[in-house]
């Protein structure tokens, strides 16, 4: 197991399998950091109920996209150019998660409720890492992610607690996005994440993460009133 701690300066010097796999969870992460704004940018901004709730939908983007701008230096700083995935359109996006468009409010609310709070597990896997700029973006970046998934988390209480069909449109989008969710930790078993353990990019299996996000999740949608979906129910990795 690789313990040691590595500044920009020692990455020439690096194993080639450290670079390649350094290099591939960087792209990923500044895919995800974009991808969750193209999502719901478009309709979101007209289509939230409140002045308030639009101001805060576009300050979550602009928050996205410094998220963004943070991985994309410390990646190009070791060669890897990951500018594409800007342009990159929804279908294409590495987690399939990413792919498509959010329309209702309903399915914005609890995208910052589970799928922000995945995003904050990923970026978890980096506390401690062997690759010190990496790990040195970190604190702005979660503190900025907690305030997503927080706000997520009220505005599906708020919609569960409105009436007027509030708490089934909720449910029907738990439904829909905590196998998404769940999906995105990854295939269990992957050769890929004990390599990124191994040279200590990240702390935990897929398995032993998604596990925690389960741990996590399930006490808090049966304390807002919602059925915890089958977990297993249209995944694509088990």
């Amino acid at each position: 197991m690789f313990t040691d701690k590595i500044e920009l300066r020692d990455f020439d010097k690096m194993d080639p399998e450290y670079k390649e796999l350094l290099g591939h969870v960087l792209t990923i992460q500044a895919d995800c950091e974009i991808g969750g704004l193209h999502l719901y940018v478009e309709k979101m901004l007209g289509a939230a109920p409140t002045k308030l709730d639009q101001l805060i939908v576009a300050r979550t983007a602009a928050e996205e996209i410094d998220h963004y701008r943070k991985v994309a230096r410390v990646a190009g700083h070791i060669g890897v150019d990951v500018s594409f995935v800007l342009s990159q359109p929804n279908e294409k996006r590495f987690i399939a998660t990413f792919r498509g468009l959010i329309n209702t409010w309903e399915d914005n609310a609890v995208f910052g409720f589970l799928i922000d709070r995945v995003g904050r597990y990923q970026l978890e896997e980096f506390y401690n890492c062997s690759y010190l700029p990496l790990q040195r973006i970190l604190p702005d970046i979660v503190t900025e992610e907690l305030g997503h998934i927080e706000y997520g988390f009220n505005k599906t209480l708020e919609l569960i607690q409105s009436g007027d069909g509030g708490k089934e449109k909720a449910q029907r989008a738990v439904d829909f996005w905590y196998v998404r969710a769940l999906d995105m930790f990854g295939r269990s078993g992957s050769k890929r994440s004990e390599r990124y353990r191994y040279w200590g990019l990240k702390r935990r299996s897929n398995d032993q993460a998604r596990q925690d996000y389960m741990n996590e999740v399930e006490p808090l949608l049966r304390h807002i009133g919602l059925k915890v979906p089958d977990p297993t129910k249209g995944r694509q990795y088990i």
